[in-house]
């Protein structure tokens, strides 16, 4: 047998879907006939020889392979950032001093850094092998009329697959025969339940979510049979398409090392300006001869840069990392964690992200009174309460609603000791017999009493689903149905509004249920039609000619939802509170989109883009919308890849969540992307930054205030070390152009920035939560690491830290003190003048001068306690004067101005913010 398609013009890959003919329709709208003869396919399967060939041909059934990057190039990577170039050359700079002490030390913090990035990081490559293993390892086809069990690798296209409950579909499938198949799609499109299938073609423009038609690689089959040809296979797939989307999409650095890295491209400007300049006016200005010139050079280099900033930085965010493991978000890439603390809109799935991802009843609507229905998830327990407008004897009717539906019905619900009620089977089955439970009839005991008989399976053709019951108490038979309320009106012709035996039908007034249909489905549930009719005694058999005569007595609607999660509700609140938009981007339906955004408290909820509306928009219109609405339906992985860079492209840092393979190629794209951790894909997880361990929104909230923490700590981290790596450098700046001794030496100034600077800096990583964390907008995404404020403080705390040492070391001087103990001053001195910085810089708004502030945090003062341990030993240990030229200096006479400076310094800088408050309050 020959195939067609490879006789005309080769199949190719388009935007619409897998493979296919240039020029014709897309495999789902051509009628299965066509399909078959386009793609040289026969009823009975390939023979061998034909299907060698194709194989051949088009290839084996699995995705690319992209060759991962190795382990050592993956750890060089690390030291790719401009700030640890500049601890790299703080290392050289040590190791010209002939310390290599020192040196072996500042390049243990540089790969410390490196081993804990490189063990973080997840690598990208591994999102590809994720969706690799999505695909089945076996498949039944049909191969010269008999079925066989053949490696999913070696399926080709016009192979004939067989597809039954339970099977993971191995390869994009035409559909050409149907019978109750149902296939669970949320991977790709993000559909809360199982779709139904038919081989009736769909339209050519319908969405991915609607071509019932097919079967795409990846999903479950749910329920039923059905048979399929293949038209793709391997990278041709929807799978696969997405596969190469991802390999394809760059990964944004995040803002903080952006940040990070203009904030090190300017330092090391600033301290190659200024060494350059003292180089050529103490050679010149002051005489010193060119070895004097350089190494006073490199003690301004050794002053200025902040070696213990990138150990800070690490160390800070591996807190934040530990912090929010605490509250479920499981961190793979390190900086994630305060980029998380900028980010201005979070783009969220729907399906088990803001709501439970469970199937419920909400609602149950007789003829006689509309009911709500609450409970959680599959459990029985749960209330079921009337609405004002239930008649009398309107629970009667309600019960045998119920009835019903637990009796037409093929689940089974079960108690597991971890993860509490799940169900067997059809997942909106399994909502059903949830109701039953809540309303009084307990699904075991109902089948117990009313055996089936016989049943008509659901078929997509017919639309229903019928079964056959006796009645082991009084020996009567009926048949209940079950399925589309358009269909079961059409076969309906009378309603209950008294339950049996009493029971006297009113006849069914059509418009009017319609209008209940509509109503129900405005809300976003699904709506199911549940109906009966007597039988003869006798009947054993159910045909569907006894149930589509017209004859059915119409029960109730059900209308079912995945509710939204109470925490949810409030963290999108909280969300919105700090300026942060909330955009719902799904594979859903409109109306349900829409439903679950209003239930949320989304702000725009009262408008649904549809992924047919971005499609017919260019990157102008579309950027105008990601900005402007906040809830988009019926997305594939393209719109939802579009959304993020549009609204990147409009400035916004973008954190995505997601489950889906759908939802990869976005994840990976998107500032943060986040992945849920119970029901997600390894696709997902693998795309993401960060994983939720609850698949929870609420956790988001959560982490993106532990973020706006950790950037909060940093930045006091930061604008802590900077001011004394300064007032060092100035000192030694100062001395130059007045021809005086250094006040301290290039080795001293290492011991106060890798020993009690970066001890002190790390206390700030532990601070808590600032009150208004949450009531801040989100920072610019351009907006540089230190604002104007900051940089005024850094400069005025590095003139005091200036006023400070060299003040000390002239005093020291003045009494007579010689330069080793004068210099053993000016260390002590840095590090009280640190240690009464560290009780201001905690507060950068408000005063320290509060028991809260005096007493610190634990961390505080276990820092401040050992830095102190470090001074003494620094002082009057004898291997350290021996290493550090020191001297012991009197605990009264020389210690007591040396605490004073401290003091004087926090009085300085609480009295300049009050002078700031009162400005700031006269201008407002």
């Amino acid at each position: 047998m020959q195939d067609d398609a490879a006789q005309g013009e080769a199949p190719v890959a388009t935007r619409d879907g897998p493979a296919q003919d240039v020029g014709t329709p897309p495999w789902h709208a051509l009628p299965a006939e066509e399909a078959l003869r386009r793609l040289g396919a026969d009823p009975a399967g390939l023979d061998a020889a034909e299907a060698a060939r194709r194989l051949a041909e088009h290839g084996p059934n699995r995705l690319p392979s992209a060759k991962p990057r190795g382990p050592l190039r993956r750890f060089l990577a690390q030291f790719d950032n401009l700030l640890i170039y500049v601890l790299l050359a703080a290392a050289a700079v040590t190791a010209l001093l002939g310390h290599p002490l020192d040196t072996a030390v500042i390049l243990g913090v540089v790969v410390v850094n490196a081993v804990i990035g490189f063990i973080q990081e997840g690598r990208a490559e591994e999102a590809l092998r994720a969706i690799r293993d999505m695909l089945t390892p076996h498949a039944s086809v049909l191969r010269n009329g008999r079925r066989l069990t053949i490696d999913a690798a070696e399926l080709v296209p016009g192979d004939i697959v067989l597809l039954e409950a339970g099977d993971k579909v191995p390869a994009d499938l035409r559909l050409v025969r149907a019978r109750g198949l149902r296939i669970e799609e949320a991977a790709l499109t993000g559909e809360s339940v199982p779709v139904e299938k038919s081989p009736a073609p769909v339209a050519p423009d319908a969405p991915l979510g609607d071509r019932g038609s097919m079967a795409y690689s990846g999903t479950l089959v749910a329920a039923g049979q059905g048979t399929g040809v293949v038209v793709a296979t391997g990278a041709r797939t929807e799978l696969g398409r997405i596969s190469t989307m991802i390999s394809e999409v760059e990964q944004l650095t995040t803002p903080l090392l952006r940040q990070m890295d203009e904030f090190a491209r300017r330092l090391t400007v600033i301290i190659l300006g200024l060494a350059a300049l003292v180089f050529v006016f103490a050679w010149i200005g002051r005489a010193y001869d060119a070895e004097e010139a350089f190494m006073a050079v490199v003690a301004i280099a050794v002053a200025a840069i902040p070696e213990g900033l990138p150990a800070v930085l690490t160390i800070t965010l591996a807190i934040g990392v530990r912090r929010m493991a605490a509250r479920n978000a499981i961190v793979r890439r390190l900086p994630a964690v305060e980029t998380l603390g900028s980010v201005s809109v979070i783009c969220s799935d729907k399906t088990g992200t803001l709501t439970r991802g469970e199937m419920s009843v909400a609602t149950a609507l007789t003829a006689v009174g509309t009911f709500r229905v609450a409970g959680s998830g599959y459990a029985p327990a749960g209330e079921v309460a009337a609405e004002g407008n239930a008649e009398p004897g309107a629970e009667a009717v309600l019960a045998e609603l119920a009835r019903a539906a637990a009796l037409c019905n093929d689940a089974a619900l079960r108690e597991d000791a971890e993860a509490g009620w799940m169900v067997d089977g059809d997942p909106m089955e399994g909502a059903l017999l949830a109701f039953a439970a809540r309303a009084g009839q307990p699904p075991d005991a109902v089948r117990r009493r009313f055996a089936r008989r016989d049943e008509i399976p659901f078929d997509s053709r017919h639309r229903y689903m019928a079964t056959l019951h006796r009645d082991e108490d009084c020996g009567d038979t009926f048949a209940v149905v079950k399925g589309a309320p358009e269909r079961l009106l059409a076969m309906c012709d009378r309603e209950r509004r008294v339950a049996e035996p009493e029971a006297e039908d009113a006849p069914l007034d059509r418009d009017l249920w319609r209008q209940r249909v509509d109503a129900l489905a405005a809300q976003g549930q699904r709506v199911i039609a549940v109906a009966t009719c007597r039988t003869p005694p006798d009947t054993h058999h159910l045909a569907p000619e006894q149930v589509e005569a017209g004859g059915l007595t119409l029960l109730g609607l059900l209308g079912l939802i995945d509710p939204p999660r109470e925490e949810a509700i409030a963290a999108v609140a909280e969300c919105q509170e700090a300026g942060i938009r909330v955009k719902m981007i799904t594979g859903d339906h409109a109306a349900t989109a829409a439903a679950i955004a209003r239930q949320v408290g989304l702000r725009g909820a009262g408008e649904v883009v549809t992924g047919q509306d971005l499609e017919a928009m260019d990157e102008a219109a579309l950027r105008a919308r990601a900005r402007e609405a906040d809830v988009f339906a019926r997305t594939s992985p393209e719109h939802k890849l579009r959304l993020v860079e549009a609204l990147q492209a409009e400035g916004a840092v973008v954190a995505m969540t997601g489950d889906g393979v759908n939802d990869a190629p976005a994840l990976k794209r998107a500032d943060v992307g986040v992945a849920m951790g119970r029901k997600g894909t390894e696709a997902a997880k693998e795309a993401a930054e960060i994983v939720l361990a609850d698949d929870n929104f609420a956790s988001i909230a959560a982490a993106v205030r532990e973020g706006r923490t950790v950037h909060d700590n940093l930045t006091k981290a930061v604008v802590f070390l900077l001011p004394i790596n300064g007032g060092e450098s100035l000192s030694i700046v100062a001395a130059i152009l007045l021809g005086a001794e250094l006040p301290v030496t290039p080795l001293q100034i290492l011991w106060v920035n890798m020993v009690s600077s970066v001890a002190l800096a790390l206390t700030l990583a532990f601070e808590p939560t600032e009150p208004d964390a949450m009531r801040r907008p989100p920072r610019p995404a351009g907006e540089p690491l230190l604002s104007g404020f900051l940089v005024w403080r850094i400069v005025l705390v590095s003139v005091l830290f200036l006023a400070g040492v060299f003040g000390m070391f002239e005093w020291a001087l003045q009494r007579g003190m010689t330069l080793e103990e004068a210099r053993t001053a000016v260390v002590n001195t840095i590090v009280v003048l640190e240690i009464a910085y560290l009780f201001s810089v905690r507060y950068q708004r408000t005063t320290s001068f509060t028991w809260r502030g005096a007493l610190g945090t634990p961390a505080v003062l276990a820092g401040v306690g050992m830095v102190t341990l470090f001074q003494l030993t620094f002082t009057y240990a004898p291997p350290m004067q021996v290493l550090f030229a020191t001297r012991p200096l009197d605990p009264i006479a020389d210690g007591l101005p040396i605490i004073g400076a401290g003091l004087a310094l926090m009085a300085v800088l609480e009295a300049e913010k009050q002078i700031r408050r009162r400005i700031a309050g006269r201008l407002r």
